[in-house]
């Protein structure tokens, strides 16, 4: 019963021969022609997407885009020993990396519209789930290609790595002069590429294919060196990074608590809250009655309860209905906080359309992979 078990878990079972996997992996590597083409128009579609805050025209671009190609060859090639294959695949992964940041700044320079959507923020700031992401889905594209049924498994590796998004995101940098947008979304572009390699030199090593011998076992202890040294120089950063994303949504977290249960004063509202994990501060605004500062005091003792010692907390008073204020002023701070509530009730109606055109296009996504790929039954 064990051995069936391991069994149905075993690589090498469903896998290819040798010699058409490696020349797959040669095939790819190479931009030249329809190749080159391809990656010109993806990289325009993506930037297309990018500039017009398109899921659906992104996905479409990661779908056609060959840029994996020479990044699974650099990991073949390390794996197998291969110094002609590497040199091969690292010259065209510059060479795309090169065009891809020109076409798309070229494209960004002439559109008319610089602002930095949604699409084009998220992969400005690389967490170590990027890197998760990336390595993952490295060994799913290397087991897909070396196995005899590819299924539907390379298209979704191309979606979920997101190697050309972060190339045009540089690009709309170097355009609009934000030179920290573009670090970010190069050191993205880096951390995909790195660990997409990573995940298929380990893959390729266990299922152990021919290696090919140096005469000086040097050269191979220097690229392995090399190798690693760039595997941790890029991992470091993003652990730090991930870190720093995941306590600031647990400061936001313990926030949201502390103002629901404790932030409660009779004959008041509260017209806006605002929370800045980074500075560890909460600015709290509140409408009706006016709040004495023994109120306020007691509010910032009860800090401590939520794990929120040292935040910086803020009470004000939206308006107030104070006996020596005047009609005039207390119409001008009324008008000041219904503008205040308005403006949060647009906020709560672009949250539900958002949520209600995401899942239009989660349908428009499949019947554009169902017309490419009849053989999908479900996306998850």
């Amino acid at each position: 019963m064990n051995i069936k078990i391991l069994d149905t878990f075993r690589i090498k079972k469903e896998m290819e021969e040798y010699k058409v996997i490696r020349l797959t992996v040669e095939k790819d590597v190479v931009f030249h022609g329809p190749n080159l083409w391809i990656l010109f128009f993806a990289i325009l579609v993506a930037s297309l997407g990018l500039n017009m805050n398109s899921t659906a025209v992104i996905i479409g671009a990661m779908l056609i885009s060959p840029l994996m190609g020479p990044i699974v060859g650099i990991g073949f090639g390390v794996a197998i020993n291969d110094l002609t294959l590497i040199r091969k695949a690292f010259k065209n992964y510059l060479f795309a990396a090169v065009v891809g940041l020109i076409a798309s700044t070229v494209y960004f320079l002439l559109s008319p519209i610089d602002e930095a959507h949604s699409e084009i923020l998220s992969r400005t700031l690389p967490t170590i789930y990027d890197v998760l992401i990336a390595f993952f889905g490295g060994f799913a594209g290397i087991i897909a290609l070396s196995s005899k049924n590819k299924g539907n498994v390379i298209p979704g590796v191309a979606i979920a790595t997101a190697l050309m998004p972060p190339l045009c995101t540089a690009g709309y940098g170097l355009a609009t002069g934000q030179f920290n947008f573009f670090l970010g979304a190069m050191y993205l572009y880096l951390i995909n590429s790195v660990f997409i390699a990573l995940a298929t030199l380990i893959t390729t090593y266990l299922i152990k294919f021919p290696v090919k011998k140096y005469n000086d076992p040097n050269i191979e202890r220097k690229e392995r060196i090399i190798l690693w040294s760039v595997v941790t120089l890029t991992l470091i950063p993003s652990l730090f990074l991930g870190y720093e994303i995941v306590q600031q949504h647990k400061f936001i977290d313990r926030a949201n608590k502390f103002i629901s249960a404790e932030a409660i004063f009779p004959n008041d509202y509260l017209l806006h809250k605002e929370i800045d994990p980074k500075k560890k501060s909460m600015e709290l605004t509140f409408g009706g009655k006016e709040i004495g500062s023994d109120q306020i005091s007691e509010l910032q003792s009860k800090l401590k309860y939520y794990d929120l010692d040292g935040t910086k907390l803020e009470v004000k008073q939206g308006f107030t209905f104070i006996k020596d204020a005047g009609s005039e002023d207390r119409l001008t701070q009324l008008t000041l906080a219904m503008k205040r509530m308005e403006e949060e009730r647009l906020m709560i109606k672009v949250d539900l359309d958002s949520l209600t055109d995401q899942s239009k296009l989660s349908k428009q996504v499949f019947m554009e992979l169902k017309t490419q790929y009849p053989n999908i039954t479900e996306a998850i």
